[in-house]
Parts: C-alpha cells; sequence; structure tokens
C-alpha cells in the first residue's frame, strides 16, 4: 500500500483544531479553533470525500485516533450530511494506532501498532492494496516523514493566518524536498497540494 497524509493547515502551517468542537483545541493555550469551519466549496468537500473513499486502511496517532473515534465512531449518516463517505470509510476499514500506551481500542476494527512502529509501518506498506492513509496525526506525520516512510502528502490549504497553534511542521527539523503532483484552488481560495517526497535538498 502507498502511504499517504492528508492534512488541513493555515498560511502560517497551523493544524491544530481545524474543527474547534473538541478538547484538543485548547491544549496549551489554544484559543483560535474552527479555523477550517465552512472555508471549503463543494469541489473540496468532494476531493475530501473520494479520498477517504479510496482508502484501503487508516494509520493515526493516539490523539487523533481517540478525537476521531468520539466523533466518527459514533455518529449516524443522518448526522453527517455531506460527508456520509466519510464516515462509512472510517467505520469500515482497518483502523491502526501507533501507540505504547493504548491497550484495548473500542473503536470496531482497530489494532494497536506498540512495538517496533517503523517495522510495523513497513509492514503495512508491503501489504497489496491502494492506500493507507493518515489523517491529522501531526506528531505521527512528522515521525514518518523522519523515516522516509510517506509516499505522498497533501496539504489543504486554509487562507487564514492564525499566530498560534500546533504546527504541521517544526521549527528545526529534518529538510526535505517535495514534488509537486497535483494543485488546484477551489472558489474559496482553498488550495489543495499534492507532494510528493524527493530527497534532501542540495544547498549552495
Amino acid at each position: 500500500m502507498k502511504l499517504t497524509t492528508m492534512t488541513q493547515v493555515t498560511i502560517d502551517g497551523v493544524m491544530q483544531g481545524n474543527g474547534g468542537a473538541s478538547a484538543e483545541d485548547r491544549r496549551n493555550g489554544f484559543e483560535r479553533g474552527g479555523w477550517a469551519l465552512g472555508r471549503g466549496d463543494d469541489d473540496t468537500h468532494a476531493y475530501m470525500n473520494a479520498t477517504y473513499e479510496r482508502a484501503d486502511a487508516f494509520l493515526f496517532g493516539r490523539r487523533t485516533y481517540e478525537l476521531f473515534q468520539s466523533s466518527w465512531g459514533s455518529l449516524t449518516e443522518q448526522d453527517v450530511p455531506g460527508w456520509v463517505p466519510v464516515m462509512r470509510a472510517l467505520n469500515a476499514r482497518p483502523k491502526y494506532v501507533a501507540s505504547a500506551t493504548l491497550a484495548d481500542p473500542a473503536w470496531s476494527g482497530t489494532t494497536v501498532l506498540s512495538g517496533d512502529l517503523a517495522h510495523a509501518v513497513r509492514e503495512l506498506k508491503a501489504k497489496s492494496g491502494g492506500e493507507l492513509q493518515v489523517h491529522g496525526s501531526g506528531t505521527l506525520i512528522r515521525w514518518l516523514l523522519a523515516n522516509d516512510l510517506v509516499d505522498e502528502m497533501t496539504l489543504l490549504v486554509v487562507p487564514v493566518i492564525l499566530g498560534q497553534g500546533a504546527r504541521l511542521f517544526p521549527q528545526a527539523g529534518p529538510d526535505l524536498v517535495l514534488d509537486l503532483v497535483e494543485s488546484r484552488v477551489d472558489s474559496k481560495g482553498v488550495t489543495i497540494q499534492v507532494f510528493r517526497p524527493a530527497g534532501r535538498p542540495h544547498y549552495a
């Protein structure tokens, strides 16, 4: 399977609290949650639905897994008009959680990866299929990138600057060249950019 990530970020790279409805939005004094609500147009919503639909499995960090379980795991189709494909995929497809402390996951179809994570992810990627998708899970994405395990990365960039909050990329970290393979902008100014990692940069 190809390991892909999809992340909503602001212009200044913040990914925290895009929906604004959970306790996660308030960690470390964050007060500007909900910045992505209502920002994408119908084409962007359709793109996100189609992305989830083509997933063969999902990989989460523990925090995002618990947020998704408490929301998508308990909703019905009537609760999420316009997002039924997302809900169906998350509930029906296998889910893997990178965690050393989660012992008894309640969400059906969940497997905890608690040992050698790099080995476990490589084994998942070696399976036949289309995509092993990572949504949210910023800490996990940074680790996957640092370990050269990401095949494709999609950023949905919302035209807002927050000035606070957890960012997708750390202030200091490994460097990486990205090849742009797809780019589009919707009628509300949200850009969708799909990248493939292409090794380390060369400097003058």
